[in-house]
């Protein structure tokens, strides 16, 4: 199944919110090309809308560029080669476990894992038009789980708004449309969240 038609909307609302967020932050938003921060540390769960933007991103990537997409699947095997034994859901498919005790093991899967799409030669995402939300929203101040405090508070990178007050900070606030992906992901077939590697490799 491809992607919904909604989904190029919802790229481009992130786009320009990002845009936007990055205006208004100036010199605090400090991401730039080659900073691995948010691409070296750890596996993170993508949801099915995600899987199939990457999905759509390597085929166009395979007819644009070949061997860039075959060393970008050459990354995504390796990894699995790494860290597919320790993978907490089906091994084959890329698919996460649901149970609690999976969820759990999750949160210690490959914790120091380059992230497969990206060049560590020059700290670029090779896939970065088609990135996941995830990916869209780090840096800015996105509003997020507050986790064991309860509520919501603005999360941000740790290297951005250095010295910034918390007023400076939610002024530079990312709105994030939530409620659309949400919708989104209700017209597509495919269930289940996985991670970036399996997603490469459709």
């Amino acid at each position: 199944m491809g992607l919904p038609s909604g989904d190029s909307q919802l790229v481009q609302i992130m786009d320009a919110a990002l845009a936007e967020a990055a205006r208004k932050a100036g010199p605090w938003l400090v991401c730039r090309l080659g900073c691995t921060q948010c691409c070296c540390y750890g596996a993170f769960a993508i949801s099915p809308l995600d899987a199939l933007r990457l999905s759509a991103g390597m085929a166009e990537l395979r007819a644009a560029d070949p061997a860039l997409a075959a060393e970008v699947e050459r990354r995504a095997r390796a990894w699995i080669a790494q860290h597919g034994a320790e993978f907490s859901g089906d091994q084959g498919t890329g698919v996460l476990g649901e149970s609690a005790g999976e969820r759990q093991r999750f949160e210690e899967f490959a914790n120091e894992a380059a992230c497969p799409a990206l060049d560590p030669a020059t700290g670029r995402c090779d896939v970065y038009a088609w990135r996941p939300m995830t990916c869209r929203v780090f840096g800015p101040p996105v509003r997020m789980d507050a986790g064991s405090a309860g509520g919501e508070a603005l999360g941000h990178c740790e290297l951005c708004f250095v010295e910034a007050t918390a007023a400076e900070v939610a002024a530079c606030e990312m709105p994030v449309p939530t409620e659309m992906e949400a919708t989104l992901l209700t017209e597509i077939e495919q269930k289940g969240e996985t991670v970036v590697a399996y997603a490469l490799l459709g």
